[in-house]
Order: C-alpha cells, then sequence, then structure tokens
C-alpha cells in the first residue's frame, strides 16, 4: 500500500481499531531540558521505550505532551521524531487545536511529517453553539488530507445530532471522550455510523475503563503508560481478560491512590505523570508554565504510589 492509500480515513480507521484492539493509546511526554528548551535527543530516547512497549498507537504533541507549551517548530520535531521512531509499526495522531485557522497550520506540518491522522483538541477559551463545533471540524478537514479524531471535553460536547453531522465529514473517523457522561456517550454510540472509532479519554483513563466498555467503548488512552507501561499493560491483560480481581487489587491499590495524589493540584494531569517518569529514570524534563512540577511531598507520595504499582505487576509475574 502506497503512503497515500495508507492515510485514507478507512485504512487509518481500520489500523486504528486493530491497536485498540491490541494495546492501550500512548500520549508520550515532551523531553524538556531544565531551561526549558525542547530536548530532542531525550525525547528520541523516551519515546523509543514507549513504543517498544507495543501501544495500540501513538498520538505524539496532545494534552500529556504539553501541545498548548509548544510553538511550530517544535511541534514539528517532535511529530517527525514520533513517526521516525514509531516506523510504521502503529499509527502516529498528533495532536492540532486552537481555532481552525492555527489547526490548519499545524495539521500540514503534522502531514508533511507523515502522521497518520491528527486528533482535534479542544479549541481555545471560549464555549461555542454545536453548530459551531461541526463547522470547525468541517473547516480543519477542508485545509489537510489527513483523516481526524474530534475530542470532546471541556468547552466541546455533542449531541446525537451533532455526532451524526461530524460523522458525516469524509475526513472525521471517530471521536476521544473526555467528559464521562456515559448516558450522552451511549446516546452517541447508538447514533455513530458502523466503523465509527471511539475511545475513552478520561483524564486517567482506567479508572472508568469497565464504565465504557459497558455502552461500547472498550478502547482507551492510558496516562499511565507515559511512565509505566508494564503497569498500564497488566491491567489492560486483566482487564480484557475479565479478570475482575486483578483489575480491582490495580484499581485500589494503583490507580485510585494516583487519581487522589493527582487531584491534589491543578496541571497534575500531566505534571504528575512527568514526574513519575523521571523517577523512573526517563529523560523527559520538566514541565513547563503554566503547570508546575510537585513538590517534595507530592514526590514523596507519588513514589509510593509507584512502588505500590510495580510491587503487583512484579507479583504477578512471578506467579505467572
Amino acid at each position: 500500500m502506497d503512503m497515500i492509500n495508507a492515510r485514507t480515513p478507512e485504512a487509518v480507521a481500520e489500523r486504528l481499531r486493530d491497536g485498540m484492539a491490541g494495546g492501550v493509546l500512548s500520549f508520550p511526554l515532551t523531553s524538556f531540558r531544565d531551561n526549558g528548551d525542547l530536548d530532542p535527543d531525550s525525547y528520541r530516547t523516551y519515546l523509543g521505550t514507549q513504543v517498544a512497549a507495543g501501544p495500540g498507537a501513538v498520538f505524539p504533541a496532545c494534552g500529556t505532551g504539553e501541545f498548548g507549551a509548544l510553538d511550530e517548530d517544535e511541534y514539528r520535531s517532535v511529530v517527525t521524531t514520533a513517526v521516525e521512531v514509531a516506523a510504521g509499526r502503529m499509527p502516529v495522531v498528533a495532536g492540532i487545536g486552537y481555532g481552525w485557522a492555527q489547526a490548519r497550520r499545524f495539521a500540514r506540518i503534522a502531514e508533511d511529517a507523515g502522521a497518520d491522522a491528527l486528533l482535534v483538541l479542544p479549541h481555545y477559551l471560549v464555549t461555542a453553539p454545536e453548530h459551531g463545533l461541526v463547522e470547525q471540524l468541517r473547516r480543519v478537514a477542508d485545509g489537510t488530507r489527513l483523516p481526524l479524531i474530534a475530542y470532546q471535553r471541556d468547552q466541546v460536547s455533542f449531541t446525537a445530532a451533532g455526532l451524526r453531522r461530524i460523522a458525516e465529514i469524509p475526513a472525521v473517523i471517530g471521536l476521544k471522550d473526555g467528559r464521562s457522561d456515559l448516558d450522552r456517550l451511549q446516546r452517541l454510540t447508538l447514533a455513530a455510523p458502523e466503523g465509527f472509532l471511539f475511545f475513552n479519554g478520561a483524564a486517567t483513563a482506567e479508572i472508568q475503563a469497565r464504565a465504557y466498555a459497558t455502552v461500547g467503548v472498550p478502547a482507551y488512552s492510558s496516562a499511565v503508560h507515559a511512565f509505566a507501561p508494564e503497569i498500564a499493560r497488566a491491567f489492560f491483560t486483566a482487564l480484557t481478560a475479565a479478570d475482575d480481581d486483578a483489575v480491582d487489587q490495580l484499581l485500589r491499590e494503583f490507580y485510585v491512590p494516583l487519581v487522589e495524589l493527582r487531584d491534589r493540584v491543578p496541571g497534575y494531569a500531566v505534571s504528575l505523570v512527568k514526574a513519575a517518569a523521571r523517577l523512573r529514570g526517563l529523560p523527559v524534563g520538566p514541565v513547563r508554565a503554566p503547570l508546575t512540577d510537585p513538590g517534595s511531598d507530592d514526590l514523596a507520595d507519588l513514589a509510593k504510589v509507584l512502588d505500590a504499582g510495580l510491587d503487583l505487576v512484579a507479583a504477578a509475574r512471578r506467579l505467572a
């Protein structure tokens, strides 16, 4: 299959569907130096560990990757590196955002870099009526040849009627949901055309993974994969095997304490993940302002939570 045909909406949707069935979706961190500069070499090294863990797809320069903190040259470097490291083994879906005009600029960069698809992050600042949200996606689609995945959270929310309208845009192949309104999400899955992709994009998606699966959305992104892919894989394996005891243990002893720690400070959904990666010796560096790195007390608590998760995985491996 040539490169153009491999990036058609139908082909990309099929590859993503296969990937979602076999693993979590990786949303890698972006590596910065202590002075705040992008660190391309460290990012390449870090991304290699993510890809080697075998996720279903890689989503560079999205929320966990601090898309909003990147300029266009940095964005180009991040997406290009992701494509090179993935080397065709899994789809690469780059984040784009802001208003549609700026989103198109990032889309062109990602397209030139060789990305397979684009995740359209929520637009900046303002709320908007649903027909405006549909038009935003339509305008972005008109400016790129790549397939699009819509992302609903915060100021972006679709009704069943709106979902049908965005699904009529040929480039739009799926929806990432970060609102966790399962009543509404069930209505969306029932309204969607056959083959339309959905995945759980809650801040710590594993907490709600079983609930999402009950409304037909078993696939999910994993922030934990960004720093402990072995824990993320153990949870995914237990979940897909319907091993409720293992799922409950991981939730009780690792994921719930992690979420309680995450909820202490705004922005910890990213900065705590990055801190955990540093605790593992991964070369990701600090977050960029306005995010802040955790203080010593939170870091100590994070180390305990991380050790508990890693101990669970090690114990399970000894018993296998």
